[in-house]
């Protein structure tokens, strides 16, 4: 008893199946998320398979980026994570003024961008409290015209204010943030100038003590 080949219709249709897999699984390798605290005009510089420090320090593989593992002095492979100390965190406040935090506040509990973007792992909901600063510009280019109101060109010029005024507080907030920080990394080089200072005086002393045992010693003898 002899068995018959399999025909070729049935190969034949089993292959546009195998083809339309493929082309799943390539769109689905495709399509990248968006990168976690990178602002967008630096993602082509992650895109790589091997990414270099911005510092020069090394050079890290695109699977550590934001590992949780500081390998860049500068805190370049771990922009979305607090793992690096010099890190900075990317806010993209959608519609309103993007923002750059320190990576210490990323998942601390605490909501520091508008959009909520900076406590995506830390369990808790930001509430979304950015503006629409193209509304409010489009508000200060037209006025107010209802039905019923006049229309008042101070309206306008007070929202203008108002916008430009809490961008100089975010940036001056910043500017505080940035301040305290250099602060406490001072002390902390101060701390250890202290510490080494002290450390050389007592081992001197100990020497000049342990050099005075031995005259009395010799002098005894």
């Amino acid at each position: 008893m002899t068995t018959q080949p399999p025909s070729r219709r049935q190969v034949s249709s089993s292959a546009p199946a195998t083809l339309i897999l493929l082309h799943l699984l390539a769109g689905a390798a495709g399509a990248a998320t968006p990168l976690v605290g990178v602002s967008p005009q630096d993602e082509a510089y992650f895109a790589p398979a091997v990414i270099a420090c911005r510092d020069g320090s090394g050079s890290f593989p695109k699977r550590r980026l934001n590992d949780g593992y500081c390998d860049c002095s500068d805190g370049t492979d771990e922009p979305g994570t607090s793992a690096c100390p010099d890190g900075r965190f990317y806010c993209r406040n959608a519609g309103d003024t993007p923002r750059l935090l320190f990576s210490s506040v990323v998942n601390d509990k605490i909501c520091d961008c508008c959009d909520g973007s900076d406590e995506y792992e830390s369990g808790i909901r930001c509430p979304n409290t950015c503006r629409n600063i193209n509304d409010v510009r489009k508000d200060d280019d037209v006025g107010i015209n209802r039905k019923g109101v006049m229309k008042d060109d101070s309206v306008g010029m007070n929202i203008k204010d108002v916008a430009e005024d809490d961008h100089h507080d975010r940036k001056r907030t910043l500017d505080i943030e940035d301040l305290i920080q250099k602060l406490k990394g001072l002390k902390m080089a101060v701390v250890i100038e202290i510490g080494l200072v002290i450390c050389t005086f007592a081992v001197c002393f100990a020497r000049r003590r342990t050099r005075t045992r031995r005259r009395h010693y010799i002098l005894k003898r």
